[in-house]
């Protein structure tokens, strides 16, 4: 029975990157002997335990068959005679197929370290192509390690081109596209994502909207002004549809089972943009039905991440129409529901009463 430390701990020490999460392998082990040692068993599809005392992640070591298309249809065989270098051989990319004994010797039987020097993004085997859902990890990989020079190699492109081709990536389920998506969006450089996605054909299939040049190259700059700011999963996706049409953006937020709250500002975003970029003065009127369909009233947390999203969205020159809006919202947020009651309004005519008070002090500004 041996231990090796595995993955993406053993790339980033090499990096010089923080290792956040330690991974280990267990060679020549069976499940009764893991859990003699005190490790809790986990794993549903295979042996994987957590440790007694550091509670971090064991697996036995395995392999895998591809049985049917997709991610799904795998048969994993673990048990003691499995190699070390048979389990390295199932991952993904050759610098997440490295490992360490527990007396810090490095194990790189595919060339991890070189292609970390080279900063090339590098398939482990012809293994990969058995599963789609490595296309969208390698772009994924490709947003993180981006500024750090890293780029996919050419016979990795060239393989996940192929199983485009094939249509391996039509076999990929909506929450696993989403769960790669939301996790990209917020990598070092998330635009990376999509332009690998885009290189390899496989945007054309996850989001088509965005396989067009001039609607690619307007969402990237408005999600990489976002990223700069920080933002949550929401002002990042709206920011990423801001270049389609509401329809689209609806459509696609739904078929991707993003989020309410992603669906909610995407939408919300590229219905509004239009009616912002008609604006040629401040008219309060204009301003107000901006502020109504944002429901800003109920809603204030909502229309600063709306402003995040647009004020990326906007170009520089329409800049201004933002301040506008903040203005007019500040103004109009004063109004009281009360105060107008006790000047006798009620019904209808309080709603009336409190548009007519809104719009006044907006005008006023």
């Amino acid at each position: 029975m041996k231990t090796y430390l595995v993955g993406g701990a053993v790339r980033d020490e090499l990096l010089g990157l923080p290792v956040k999460d330690r991974d280990w392998v267990v060679t020549g082990a069976t499940p009764d002997e893991m859990l003699q040692q005190g490790f809790k068993q986990v794993g549903a599809d295979f042996p994987v335990f957590l440790h007694p005392d550091t509670r971090e992640e064991y697996a036995l070591a395995r392999t895998e068959r591809k049985q049917g298309r997709g991610y799904h249809g795998f048969t994993v065989y673990s048990a003691p005679d499995v190699t070390l270098e048979e389990d390295l051989r199932r991952r993904d990319l050759t610098i997440n197929a490295m490992a360490k004994t527990t007396e810090g010797e490095l194990v790189d039987p595919f060339g991890g370290r070189e292609d970390v020097q080279a900063r090339s993004l590098r398939h482990v085997s012809e293994a990969f192509a058995e599963d789609p859902l490595r296309i969208l990890r390698t772009a994924r990989f490709a947003a993180r390690l981006q500024p750090l020079g890293f780029t996919v190699a050419e016979p990795t492109m060239a393989l996940m081109r192929q199983m485009v081709k094939n249509g391996e990536v039509e076999h990929l389920v909506p929450e696993r596209v989403w769960q790669e998506i939301q996790r990209a969006l917020h990598e070092n450089e998330p635009g990376t994502f999509f332009e690998v996605l885009r290189d390899c054909g496989a945007l054309a299939t996850i989001v088509p909207e965005l396989d067009r040049d001039d609607a690619l190259s307007v969402a990237l700059s408005a999600l990489r002004c976002v990223h700069n700011s920080e933002a949550e999963t929401s002002p990042r996706f709206a920011a990423l549809m801001s270049s389609l049409t509401p329809d689209e953006a609806r459509n696609r937020a739904a078929q991707l089972k993003a989020p309410n709250d992603c669906q909610d500002l995407a939408r919300l975003t590229t219905s509004l943009l239009p009616q912002i970029r008609a604006m040629t003065s401040y008219r309060a009127e204009s301003l107000l039905e901006v502020l109504d369909e944002a429901d800003v009233w109920r809603r204030a947390d909502r229309f600063a991440e709306l402003l995040q999203t647009l004020n990326c969205a906007l170009p520089d020159t329409e800049q201004k129409k933002l301040g506008w809006l903040e203005s007019a919202q500040h103004a109009a947020t004063g109004v009281q529901a009360k105060d107008l009651m006790a000047q006798g309004y009620r019904g209808k005519d309080l709603g009336r009463a409190i548009r007519n008070e809104r719009l006044r002090r907006i005008s006023e500004l």
